[in-house]
């Protein structure tokens, strides 16, 4: 069946909106889980019930209105970047624990003609995102309604080949969920090894160690409280061509605040770029393998990740909001990582910064954070436990970045109908199941 004869509608007829709903800085921190802008913005079109916050509203009249039910898609109502409009994502299972905030718009389908998995691809392909950011509206701040959306014309195939399409889209990101799943497990292993090793002092041949005094408290003797810039090879952020970025370039991918998210993690949406020009000719701000990042100002001060192994680009920089840390021979990068990651370290680091207008840390602040020195051969023993882990993660990490290029390059070709599923025996089954 040729494109031409899809069904064209538009979007409001197919179902329901709704606005999320609305609350005080006082309610937020436990309760029901809260989706808000930020859970819209994932490689994949399911929304991670994992990672939400929390909202205290369940004794809230009329909450239960604002309740998810599998299928329902969210999307971004205001952005203060015009192409962070109207992103979508797609619940994959019903809770009465789990509601939107009022930055959120839900669309709940009411239409047997379109399965929720296919609309979700629809309106996450390159075509109707530019639509959608087409037609949205305002200056400081960016915006969608529900009438915009309502208004909008999709095309519509038969439910059929929406199923077929869903199949072989959901192959990828069903991949691609399963290997975050994994590479968070690597992580988690990894953290119980540093854990058990240096902070619990359950280190091999511990027990034969004596234990001294410092200004950490009690730690095996012979272990050192050092400043960490005593062991740091060096500390440097990049930079930006002058006037910014240019939002047309596309030749070097410049790593900003924004992208540093913890291990194996990296936001792809929000890349930037540089000139090669400008790459070649920076003095200090290339990213090497096994490069530890710190970022340095703004909303997430002390947020740390760690690139390596070609992820998540073989050459790419940083800008200025950020800090690459290199070890000297006194300490190596696992260990730096793992040691930055604690969440008293991270306090600490936070602590640095003194100015609440500008959020901020410098050079110096870091270098003199404290850091717990073992010797060198059990820093060694710790690289080669935890080597294993972090190589396996981060290879997972780079064919998930694979898996999501081969399934971006056929998202248009499918939705479109230039790649034609219908005389195809492909397998289609309940893909929209819990992932």
């Amino acid at each position: 069946m040729s494109p031409q004869n899809w069904k064209r509608i538009k979007l409001g007829m197919l179902g329901e909106f709704r606005n999320g709903v609305n609350f005080s800085k006082n309610e937020k921190g436990k309760g029901l889980g809260l989706i808000n802008v930020k859970d819209l913005f994932n490689d994949s079109p399911y929304i991670d019930f994992e990672n939400l916050d929390k909202v205290d509203l369940a004794d809230r009249r009329g909450i239960e209105n604002y309740f998810v039910k599998e299928g329902d898609l969210f999307f971004s109502r205001s952005s203060v970047k015009r192409d962070g409009v109207g992103v979508v994502c797609m619940a994959t299972r019903s809770s009465d624990r789990i509601v939107h905030c009022g930055f959120v718009i839900r669309f709940r389908m009411n239409s047997p003609e379109v399965h929720p998995l296919f609309l979700t691809y629809l309106l996450r392909s390159d075509y109707y995102r530019k639509t959608i950011i087409g037609i949205s509206g305002g200056s400081a701040i960016f915006n969608v309604s529900q009438d915009i959306l309502s208004e909008l014309e999709i095309i519509l195939p038969p439910l059929s080949i929406q199923e077929k399409i869903i199949s072989v889209l959901s192959n990828y990101d069903d991949l691609i969920v399963n290997n975050t799943r994994r590479i968070k497990i690597l992580e988690e292993i990894a953290q119980l090894i540093y854990q058990e090793w240096f902070v619990n002092f359950r280190f091999p041949g511990y027990e034969k160690v004596r234990f001294v005094n410092s200004e950490l408290g009690k730690i095996p003797e012979g272990w050192e409280v050092v400043q960490l810039g005593e062991v740091l090879e060096s500390i440097e952020s990049g930079s930006r061509p002058k006037g910014g970025i240019d939002s047309s370039e596309r030749e070097v991918p410049s790593i900003g605040a924004e992208n540093v998210l913890g291990l194996g993690r990296y936001d792809f949406n929000k890349e930037k770029y540089v000139s090669r020009e400008f790459y070649e000719n920076m003095r200090k701000g290339k990213i090497q393998s096994g490069d530890v990042l710190l970022y340095k100002d703004g909303a997430k001060i002390g947020r740390k990740s760690m690139f390596r192994d070609g992820f998540p680009h073989e050459i790419c920089c940083i800008n200025e909001h950020v800090f690459i840390l290199r070890t000297n021979s006194r300490c190596g990068q696992n260990y730096l990582y793992f040691y930055l990651d604690r969440p008293d370290i991270t306090q600490k680091i936070i602590n640095l910064n003194t100015n609440a207008a500008q959020p901020g840390i410098n050079q110096a602040g870091v270098k003199s954070l404290p850091i717990l020195l073992p010797q060198k051969e059990l820093i060694e023993l710790f690289d080669r436990k935890v080597e294993p882990l972090l190589e396996l993660l981060f290879n997972l990490a780079n064919k998930n970045q694979t898996l999501r290029k081969k399934r971006d390059l056929l998202l248009p070709k499918l939705i479109s109908g230039e790649i034609d599923l219908s005389e195809l025996d492909i397998r289609t089954g309940d893909s929209n199941e819990e992932k």
